[in-house]
Parts: structure tokens; C-alpha cells; sequence
């Protein structure tokens, strides 16, 4: 699996880039010229694994499109070319990630000590509970 990765290419047809116009600061030039991306990535096409494209639209969250593509936005830049370089970052990371396998969860028990601790302070709060109850006598 390690040569896997380090070999893996994404398909080009997988990947649709749309250049709009950015917002925030940047004066005249925010309102004439189109220069953050929209990068959208699509799982099904771009030849992963099935078991990575799962795991990648996992990871991408709020970014999986209702088609199930991946939309990366990228607008920190204030030319087309370093946007487009920053989406594909963005994108290579997210891939990489789902090709690493997750980590095995391995089953901990509570120390002693947090034991006590835990209920120590259930103690101190039933009591202080306890007080609140018995003191409301009118």
C-alpha cells in the first residue's frame, strides 16, 4: 500500500476548475478580474480505490457536494495561478489522507486514579445538591 501512494495520480477529467471573482480587500482589482478557483473533484472519476473515494468524501465534510463532488475554493491569493496551485494543495492532501488507512482504536480503561476522582466530585455535587433540597423548607 505504501508504493500505492507514493505512485497515485489523479485523473485529469476527474478535476473541473472555475475562476470567479474574490471577495474581500483588494480594490479595483477584486471587481474586474476573476481570481480565486473553484476546484471540483470528483471521487468516482478520478480512478482511487473504492474503499479511498468513501474515505475521501468522509474527510471532505462540508465540501462534498450534493453530486457527491468535492469543492475546494480558494481565494487567498491575488492571482489565478497561486489560487489554482493553493486548490490543488488543498486537493492533495485531502487525497493522500483518504489513502492512509485510519488508525486502529485500541480499547483503553479509566485509570485508578480517575476513578476516585470521578467520584469524588460526584460526591460533592450530590451534596452540594443535597443542601440546596434540605435548605428550601419554608
Amino acid at each position: 500500500m505504501e508504493g500505492e501512494r507514493k505512485s497515485f495520480r489523479v485523473n485529469p477529467g476527474s478535476i473541473e476548475e472555475r475562476f470567479v471573482r474574490s471577495g474581500g480587500h483588494g480594490g479595483q482589482n477584486v471587481n474586474k478580474v476573476a481570481t480565486a478557483v473553484q476546484l471540483r473533484f470528483s471521487p468516482s472519476l478520478s480512478g482511487l480505490p473504492y474503499w479511498a473515494a468513501e474515505r475521501l468524501k468522509t474527510l471532505a465534510g462540508s465540501r462534498l457536494t450534493d453530486g457527491s463532488e468535492v469543492l475546494i475554493e480558494a481565494s487567498e491569493h491575488r492571482t489565478q495561478e497561486q489560487n489554482r496551485r493553493a486548490a490543488r494543495a488543498r486537493l492533495d492532501s485531502l487525497v493522500s489522507a483518504a489513502l492512509r488507512p485510519p488508525k486502529k482504536r485500541r480499547a483503553t480503561r479509566p485509570t485508578h486514579g480517575s476513578k476516585l476522582r470521578r467520584l469524588d466530585e460526584k460526591k460533592r455535587r450530590s451534596g452540594l445538591k443535597r443542601e440546596r433540597r434540605d435548605g428550601c423548607d419554608d
